[in-house]
C-alpha cells in the first residue's frame, strides 16, 4: 500500500525539478536578451523583460476592451496590459516575447501598460 504513495512523491519531485529547470532556462534566456528579471524590476522604472506568455485575457476596463497577457520569465510574472486592444497577432500562450515599458504595481501584481513588444523566435536546441 505504501508503493503508490512513494510513486506519487517521486513523480512530484520530478515535476518540481522540471519546473526548476524551466525557470532556470527562462532566466538565462532573459539575461541573454539583456532583460531584467521581473523580481529585480524597480517600481515606476523603465524596464525590459523577456519571457513566455502564460495566458491571455480579454477584460473590459471602463467599457474599453483590454488585452492582458501574463508573461513569465522564470523569476516571476508581469502582466502586460494593452488598452483598447482585443488581440495582438502572434501573441499566444507559449510564445516568447520581449516587452519594454514602465513597470508599476496594481492590485498586488506587477504591470506594464501598453508596452512596446517584440515576438521572439523559439529557442533552438543545441
Amino acid at each position: 500500500m505504501s508503493e503508490p504513495g512513494r510513486f506519487r512523491k517521486a513523480m512530484g519531485r520530478l515535476a518540481s525539478e522540471d519546473d526548476v529547470l524551466e525557470a532556470d532556462d527562462l532566466q538565462k534566456q532573459s539575461a541573454n536578451h539583456g532583460a531584467t528579471a521581473v523580481t529585480q524590476c524597480q517600481n515606476r522604472k523603465q524596464v525590459t523583460v523577456v519571457g513566455t506568455v502564460r495566458s491571455l485575457t480579454l477584460r473590459p476596463r471602463a467599457g474599453t476592451p483590454t488585452l492582458e497577457v501574463e508573461l513569465y520569465d522564470g523569476s516571476g510574472t508581469v502582466m502586460l496590459v494593452w488598452l483598447g486592444r482585443r488581440e495582438i497577432a502572434g501573441v499566444t500562450p507559449g510564445r516568447q516575447m520581449r516587452a519594454r515599458g514602465r513597470i508599476t504595481t496594481s492590485a498586488g501584481r506587477r504591470v506594464i501598460f501598453n508596452p512596446r513588444y517584440e515576438l521572439l523566435l523559439a529557442a533552438t536546441s543545441q
